[in-house]
């Protein structure tokens, strides 16, 4: 059986588009050729240091050729990619490593003392920088690598990808992602969002994120489109580059298109090169369509999460404003239904859990059995955890989200993980995490706490104890102190009236 996979992505576009640019990084253009033979040499790296079918890969660092190159090279040794959120804290991290049980850890040189604390006493087989001066960077050992590259039989059905998100109950669970699903994902953005190969894309959101990767550089590789690739997010940085590369796709969250139009730059920056624009993590507010629409822009829109690859709907830019506040259309490939709390399907307008099925839905967990079985129907469907309805068109409104998470920028906070952490601090009897709106963020954390009597605590002491533990932007933005915690019968906080209370009209 050939390489099915990822895998063989890299070598046909070397075969059919060599010269064509695939990425533009740091001013340097590389092409397809060029990727997919580096991608080669480290596949090589990692079948010398005897990685095989099924083997844990992880990558920590920030957007780079050599996290991609990374990807690919696992998919073409059949080994799994376990990229790694860059703002975990070392706690975060190690569980990520060790939970995936990766043998490998690729590293961006300059975060060697960031990932230092993560691996102390862990049994990893091989630490590898991106470069180094002593012979054991990647790039060191590509060069010395044995020639050669034997194919290895992968089908799509293979574990591709282990992408971990936010545990409901504190500890981040790893969304198993095979081959088919990435396949999937991609042919499903090519299609509702028409990439063609003349497109060229900038990436500013991180690849480590799944939606970055599945709806973003998956899509533009596949149909051989080019990417402008940057480390990380500056709204200046972003619309020079629009304006240099003459970008024509743009993905982010709501917070980047917002700190774009806020930028000085932006009235003088030409963008009329732009023709796709997708948002996802949060609606998009009016402020922001106005400034776009000013422009003559408009956005896609969508929702989807971690065990959808991500993309689950899309709403499609002529459709922004007819539709506003809704999601969109399941995506071409993607199907969606709304059942109550019988698992019966209810008709348009009655609000349920949101339910999706597709080739594009994750294969479980990593590890564990109960939680995969527990999130999908009898009959094969996901369960969102989020609570939406479908209008006589069949758009999709998200409602509410049984899971309380809150989205900060485009990243997911769980409140039971903040919530844990919280509830070990002395004086603390209760805690509540709640998202609040943000004219920034979105949404930023609040801890609504209850103290034992003659006990104080403040923002800062709470904040002082989560961090080093949590990522930074898990840790509350404002803590306020209460005489008692809205409960039901059962003893469950009623979440829904501390955001009425404390953000009216959310």
């Amino acid at each position: 059986m050939p390489n099915e996979g990822l895998g063989f992505w890299l070598p046909r576009r070397r075969l059919k588009s060599p010269r064509k640019p695939a990425l533009v990084f740091d001013g340097e253009v590389m092409t397809y050729g060029e990727l997919a033979d580096a991608t080669d040499g480290v596949a090589r790296v990692l079948r010398d240091r005897g990685i095989r079918p099924g083997d844990a890969i992880a990558y920590f660092g920030e957007n780079s050729p050599q996290l991609l190159q990374v990807m690919f090279a696992s998919a073409q040794v059949g080994a799994v990619f376990v990229p790694v959120n860059t703002r975990l804290a070392p706690p975060e991290i190690a569980h990520v490593i060790h939970d995936s049980g990766a043998r490998v850890v690729v590293h961006d040189a300059d975060y060697g003392e960031r990932i230092a604390p993560a691996l102390a006493g862990s049994s990893l087989d091989h630490v590898i920088p991106t470069r180094g001066s002593d012979g054991k960077g990647l790039d060191a050992l590509i060069a010395a690598a044995a020639p050669g590259l034997e194919p290895v039989a992968v089908s799509l059905d293979h574990p591709a990808a282990i992408i971990y998100t936010s545990g409901t109950t504190g500890r981040a669970k790893g969304a198993v992602l095979s081959h088919k699903n990435l396949t999937w994902v991609a042919l499903n953005a090519i299609v509702d969002y028409d990439i063609v190969s003349t497109d060229v894309a900038l990436m500013i959101s991180p690849l480590f994120h799944v939606a970055s990767l599945g709806m973003g550089a998956l899509p533009v590789l596949m149909k051989g489109a080019t990417m402008v690739l940057e480390k990380g997010f500056e709204p200046g940085s972003a619309l020079a580059q629009i304006q240099r590369h003459g970008v024509t796709m743009l993905s982010g969250v709501p917070t980047t298109y917002q700190l774009m139009a806020d930028h000085p730059d932006w009235a003088s920056t030409d963008l009329s090169t732009l023709t796709k624009l997708t948002c996802g993590g949060s609606a998009v507010p009016d402020r922001i369509l106005n400034a776009y629409e000013q422009r003559g822009l408009s956005f896609s829109q969508g929702y989807g999460m971690t065990e959808t690859s991500p993309g689950a709907t899309s709403l499609a830019s002529d459709m922004t404003r007819e539709k506003q506040g809704s999601v969109g259309l399941p995506h071409f490939f993607t199907d969606v239904r709304i059942a109550d709390e019988h698992g019966k399907c209810v008709a348009p307008g009655v609000i349920g859990e949101i339910e999706i099925t597709g080739p594009n839905v994750f294969v479980g967990y990593h590890n564990l059995a109960a939680e995969t079985e527990a999130a999908f129907t009898d009959d094969g469907w996901f369960r969102s955890g989020d609570l939406g309805y479908l209008d006589a068109d069949g758009y999709l409104f998200v409602s509410d989200r049984l899971k309380d998470m809150v989205i900060s920028g485009g990243e997911n906070i769980y409140p039971a993980e903040v919530e844990n952490l919280v509830n070990d601090m002395e004086g603390v009897t209760g805690v509540a995490v709640i998202g609040i709106p943000d004219d920034q963020w979105g949404e930023v954390p609040w801890a609504i706490l209850t103290m034992r009597e003659g006990t104080l605590i403040d923002t800062a002491t709470v904040r002082a104890h989560l961090d080093g533990t949590l990522a930074r932007y898990k840790l509350p933005k404002h803590v306020e102190i209460v005489d008692e915690l809205p409960r039901t019968a059962s003893g469950k906080v009623r979440k829904a009236e501390l955001r009425r209370r404390f953000a009216p009209g959310t």
